[in-house]
């Protein structure tokens, strides 16, 4: 998925831990998964598909105060067009001490030629 390298590249700036899938290892006290969502045609002409809509939900982990994680992403997100099409607190997880904080994100992108 391009969606997948384009949230890499926008969240290794920021020096917290991500993953895809699930977080491998020992996590630190606050890090990201991404997991995809969805990877759709929407947008046919010809009986062929034009674009594919790739959704990803990015998950925030933290054990500290996830705000200033959840804005400094919200502006990287928007800098770079990527559209936000849901944002929520998940909870606090008693058993880690870990809040989990959803931001779901999607783009449009043009099929590539083979």
């Amino acid at each position: 998925m391009k969606l997948l390298a384009a949230l890499n590249s926008i969240i290794q700036p920021m020096n917290i831990p991500i993953e895809t899938g699930y977080f491998s290892g020992l996590p630190p006290d606050e890090y990201m998964v991404l997991t995809p969502l969805s990877d759709r045609f929407d947008l046919f002409a010809d009986n062929l598909a034009h674009s594919v809509i790739e959704e990803v939900r990015i998950s925030v982990f933290s054990k500290k105060n996830y705000l200033p994680i959840k804005k400094q992403l919200t502006k990287k997100l928007l800098k770079n067009e990527i559209t936000i099409t849901d944002r929520r607190y998940i909870g606090f997880e008693n058993e880690t001490k870990y809040h989990h904080y959803a931001i779901d994100v999607m783009k449009e992108y043009e099929m590539e030629e083979n």
